[in-house]
């Protein structure tokens, strides 16, 4: 594949944008019926493998949480999130667009972050009714300078 192709690739699938790799092991929290499935299923084309889910006994490379405001305490779900991961690893963070049932206000979303001790590193559209903000712990954040 060509340098251009993957380019190409990048700007269309957003699993690709998002930096998901083959072989990464990804822990899927919060999944219900309104969650994206052609996302789930880029993701999972990405990293060439299933999502696990919230009962995954092991570490995972990355965590996939799908949160709407109605389902709790954001900076709690991060912060448990982040006890599934490597060190290093990253949160996607994928929250109803504005209008949706259950959007969450970028406000919150910035402050729970912060206070679970998270870098927001990038916010992407990644579908009809979802946003995506990838989260990085504190170890990736650094390995960036």
């Amino acid at each position: 594949m060509s340098a251009t192709a993957d380019h190409a690739e990048e700007r269309t699938n957003p699993a690709a944008r998002l930096g998901f790799q083959p072989g990464q092991v990804v822990q899927e929290i919060g999944y219900d019926d309104d969650v994206d499935q052609e996302l789930r299923e880029a993701i999972e084309s990405a990293v060439e493998g299933e999502l696990v889910d919230e009962d995954y006994e092991d570490v995972a490379d990355a965590v996939v949480l799908w949160f709407r405001d109605d389902d709790g305490d954001l900076t709690d779900a991060l912060v448990d999130a982040t006890t599934y991961i490597e060190e290093g690893g990253s949160i996607l963070l994928l929250t109803p667009k504005t209008g949706r049932d259950g959007y969450v206000e970028a406000s919150d979303i910035s402050e729970a972050s912060t206070t679970a001790g998270l870098t927001a590193s990038k916010s992407v559209s990644v579908g009809k009714d979802w946003s995506g903000s990838r989260l990085a712990t504190p170890k990736a954040a650094k390995s960036k300078r």
